[in-house]
Parts: C-alpha cells; sequence; structure tokens
C-alpha cells in the first residue's frame, strides 16, 4: 500500500516539478530579454593578449565569448586589462604600461572585428543603445593601478582608450595602496599620497574606482577621499566566507553610505569555506614542485603549466554552487539593500560555480533568484541598474568639471 502511495504521489508531483522549473527558466529568459544584464568583471583579455583567440567565435574552453553571452543572456561584459605586481621601477612601469595599452588594444580591435554582434560601450547610454540594436556591449576596466606607475598622466590616457574603471591594487602592494592579500604586510597604512591624487584624478574624469583587492584601510581610505560612489567589481561577503578580498558587513555599511555597489565574485575561494580537500592539496604541491616560480617560465611553458593547473583544479577542487552566490547577495540585500548588489563573475580569472561556470549559464543566476522570491524590479537593479546608475554618477562629476 505504502508503494502504491509513493507512486502516486510521484505521478501527482513531477509534472508540477516540471512545469514550474519551466515556468522559472520561461521567467528568467524573459528577464534577460527586457533587462540590460553586466557583468562587472571577467579576464578574458588574458586569452586575447596570448593567442589568436577570437571573441566571435564559440569555444570549448575559457567561459566568455560572444556566442556563449547570447545563450546566457548577458548583454555587456567589463574586460579586465589584467597586470601582475611587478618591480616598481621606471623602466619596469614603462614596460608594463605599454604591455596594458597593446591588451587594451587587442581587446578593442576583436571587439571591432564584428560591429553586427558587438560595439564598445563606455557609458550607460552606449550599453542601453547596443542593446536595442540587439548587440553585446564590450566594456573595458583596468585590474591594478600598477601600470600607471606615478605617472598621473596615465589615468587619463587609459580613460581616453576607452577604460571605464581602474581596481586600484592587486594581491600585492602598489604606489597607490596596500593590497588585502600582500604577505609583507601594509605599505602605506591604506591609500598612499600619490593614491589620493590617483583617485581625484578619476573622479575629475568621471572613471570608477574599484575597491575590490584592496586593504581594509585603504578602502576607507578611498570612501573618504573619492567624491563619487564606488564599485567593488568582483568581491563578496566576509560574513559568509573569512577572507580578506571580501568586504565585512561594517565596510557594506560604509559602501551603502558612499552610494556605490559591491559586485558578488563567483570564484568559489570568495563565497565558501571548503572543506579539506588531501587530494587537490597533493597536487597543487606536486605542480608547484614541478614548475617552480611561474613568471620565469617561458611562454609555452606558461601555456602548457595553466592548461595543467586547470586539469588539476577540474578534477579535484569541490566547486560552491549557484546557491552560494544567491547566498551572498541575499547577505548583502539584508545589510544593506537591493540597490547596493550586482554581479562580477571573475571568469576565465578562476571564476565559475556549479550551476554556473561559463556566461552560458549566468541564467541559472537568476533562476535561483526567483526561486527565493526576488521581484523583476529586483532582478534588474542586481543585473545592471545598480552598476549603471553608479557609473551614471561617475560620469556627472566628469559633466561638472567640464
Amino acid at each position: 500500500m505504502n508503494r502504491v502511495i509513493c507512486f502516486t504521489l510521484i505521478l501527482i508531483l513531477f509534472p508540477a516539478c516540471t512545469d514550474n522549473a519551466s515556468r522559472l527558466v520561461s521567467q528568467a529568459e524573459k528577464i534577460h530579454e527586457k533587462t540590460l544584464t553586466v557583468d562587472t568583471h571577467c579576464d578574458t583579455p588574458i586569452n586575447i593578449a596570448r593567442s589568436d583567440f577570437d571573441l566571435g567565435m564559440k569555444h570549448a574552453e575559457g567561459c566568455i565569448d560572444f556566442p556563449r553571452m547570447k545563450e546566457g543572456g548577458l548583454d555587456a561584459e567589463f574586460f579586465a586589462v589584467f597586470t601582475s605586481q611587478g618591480p616598481r621601477n621606471d623602466s619596469a612601469y614603462n614596460a608594463i604600461y605599454e604591455y596594458a595599452l597593446e591588451v587594451l588594444d587587442k581587446v578593442r580591435s576583436n571587439v571591432e572585428q564584428y560591429p553586427d554582434m558587438a560595439g564598445i560601450a563606455t557609458s550607460p547610454g552606449d550599453a542601453l543603445r547596443l542593446k536595442k540594436e540587439g548587440k553585446i556591449s564590450a566594456f573595458i576596466g583596468i585590474e591594478n593601478g600598477y601600470p600607471i606607475g606615478l605617472d598621473l598622466s596615465r589615468v587619463k590616457a587609459f580613460y581616453n582608450r576607452g577604460a571605464r574603471y581602474i581596481t586600484l591594487s592587486h594581491t600585492r602592494n602598489n604606489d597607490i595602496c596596500d593590497s588585502s592579500t600582500d604577505p609583507r604586510g601594509p605599505e602605506h597604512d591604506g591609500l598612499s599620497e600619490f593614491g589620493k591624487k590617483v583617485v581625484a584624478e578619476m573622479n575629475r574624469l568621471g572613471m570608477m574606482v574599484d575597491v575590490s583587492h584592496i586593504s581594509d584601510n585603504a578602502f576607507y581610505d578611498v570612501l573618504e577621499v573619492s567624491e563619487a560612489p564606488v564599485i567593488a567589481s568582483h568581491s563578496s561577503c566576509r560574513a559568509l566566507c573569512e577572507s580578506p578580498r571580501n568586504l565585512d558587513d561594517d565596510m557594506l555599511l560604509a559602501l551603502r553610505d558612499n552610494g556605490g555597489v559591491i559586485q558578488i565574485c563567483i570564484l568559489s575561494a570568495y563565497l565558501k569555506i571548503p572543506d579539506p580537500n588531501p587530494q587537490l592539496d597533493a597536487r597543487l604541491r606536486e605542480f608547484a614542485d614541478k614548475y617552480g616560480d611561474f613568471a620565469l617560465l617561458g611562454e609555452e611553458e606558461k601555456k602548457i603549466a595553466r592548461e595543467e593547473y586547470r586539469a588539476i583544479k577540474e578534477r579535484y577542487e569541490k566547486l560552491a554552487t549557484v546557491k552560494d552566490v544567491a547566498d551572498h547577495i541575499d547577505h548583502v540585500v539584508q545589510v544593506i539593500g537591493i540597490d547596493h548588489v550586482g554581479i562580477g563573475t571573475d571568469f576565465d580569472g578562476g571564476g565559475g560555480v556549479e550551476g554556473c561556470m561559463s556566461v552560458a549559464d549566468m541564467k541559472n543566476i537568476t533562476i535561483e533568484l526567483l526561486q527565493r522570491g526576488y521581484s523583476k524590479s529586483d532582478i534588474a537593479r542586481i543585473w545592471g541598474g545598480n552598476i549603471m546608475r553608479v557609473m551614471k554618477e561617475a560620469e556627472s562629476l566628469r559633466e561638472a568639471a567640464l
């Protein structure tokens, strides 16, 4: 009798579950059709810089290209021109500056190959126009202020080439500010005097200041100096995952008071403290022993090492999930409200969770938010409304200065 009852319940409930899943997918698709959806951080320019990677072609490797953006319903991507921290002297500054300009130009030329599919965007107005035309928006950001060196004019040079935010530091301190993860500890006790000039110049130009990666003291210094709302282009919540890369609740409250926005990073290490994983740890130790100092490798060796590292992570890493992403969004909403949260995937820089491993899967985040009761209006803010508001406010400072 029990088996009969169970089977009957399955027959009754299974179609209802299927119908609900179909309804959620349909809702998500409609939201993505009508909403400007924006991801504020990917490292795909790394692929563009070192190969003949073509954004217009669908790839089996990597996380982002235009066909998969269409598939996942993502309208706009901030392509981050990343430079790792290196020596701090004139020759190094000049070399890394030229490299950053070269990568930026490669991104532009890659996009410009497909005028019927995408366009370079430098403002919210551009993104809205391109969406109406059925095209993708390619914004550009600079990850790590290192290429600025001590030359303030380079901020304007990046702006004039189309960059619309600068992440002030990366994993090590630079001349602008302290990093949240430099093992040597703080150097400036926050933002340097030169860093204050950089923030002021970004404000003057209408360029968004990105506080991801910087130290807590630097974060508060930036908020004190900046006349415009700031962004954390790819950060998550320290209350849910104890990482210096994440923002704690006091920082979230300060960000709210500044009018800024935190774009939740979907890299597992910043979403969920992982369970012990001795197999992964052992393979990574073997990898480190095998390759040594990555910076000393030749380009072909680096390519092989990256592929091997990716294979190790794919086989052994236990990823966070789309639910964990939504947990961080929930936390921001509960602490500072719906107007201060968005999404910055860090795709091609380590980003990717179970249920959203590439840009083709972006609607799964929307489906999870719908399941949690978020309205269409809420989701529109999360997916693009909030970051575009901040961008407009940054632009307004430039307009006032003209």
